[in-house]
């Protein structure tokens, strides 16, 4: 299985590969990774990631000054349904905008947008280090953790994901309040939290991802 992670001028590649590789090992699957930032290399990956260190701006914007990379996703993922990931920042632009930095167009995949954190309480922002995950619904990236609780995710950002539709919600942290954790339809899924640094959990959720067939 050939496994692209998206190279859009930001975010901790190695780690997230790394991370996948062992994910992809520990299930028996043989997984290869593969850095991908030409419009050229996606049509070979069975799957996708897109992993987000930074801003929302940036990180469109580092789409689109790779000639043909936004188009090339769309096709791969809309119209040939391979499966996505979205991590972080990679998460949030699959809404139809963000307000970091200015108001910036998103990839629009899920209504809605990404908006400042502005938990209650008193916590502090950016929301960075470990909170519990709980599953919504029966996704079956997901569906190991009902019941199974308490799970908990790293997390380290100072924006968050507000869906114009709950029941793209697949899984919830609380912080301050609700905080949507996790995003999906069909064959696209997005992670607030990252995976490749959360332990044993981070390392389930990425084989449940590599062994997914929407």
């Amino acid at each position: 299985m050939d496994v692209g992670i998206l190279d859009c001028g930001s975010g901790n590649l190695r780690s997230l590969a790394k991370a996948v590789e062992r994910a992809g090992r520990e299930r028996g699957l043989g997984v290869r990774t593969r850095i991908v930032g030409q419009a050229g290399d996606i049509a070979a990956m069975q799957r996708l990631l897109l992993p987000g260190v930074g801003a929302f701006s940036y990180a469109m914007s580092g789409l689109r000054q790779r000639a043909g990379l936004r188009a090339a996703l769309e096709d791969a993922v809309l119209r040939q349904g391979r499966p996505f990931l979205g991590i972080c920042v990679g998460m949030q632009i699959l809404t139809q905008w963000g307000l970091e930095h200015g108001r910036s167009e998103g990839l629009g995949w899920l209504p809605g947008s990404a908006q400042p954190l502005a938990p209650a309480d008193g916590l502090r922002v950016p929301h960075t280090g470990w909170n519990e995950l709980r599953a919504e619904g029966d996704h079956p990236v997901f569906a190991h953790l009902r019941g199974r609780q308490p799970c908990h995710v790293y997390f380290s950002h100072s924006y968050h994901v507000n869906l114009d539709d709950e029941r793209h919600r697949l899984a919830v942290s609380d912080y301050g309040g609700a905080l949507t954790a996790a995003v999906g339809r069909d064959n696209i899924l997005g992670m607030q939290f990252h995976p490749e640094k959360s332990q044993r959990a981070g390392l389930e959720l990425l084989g449940n991802f590599l062994a997914w067939n929407p």
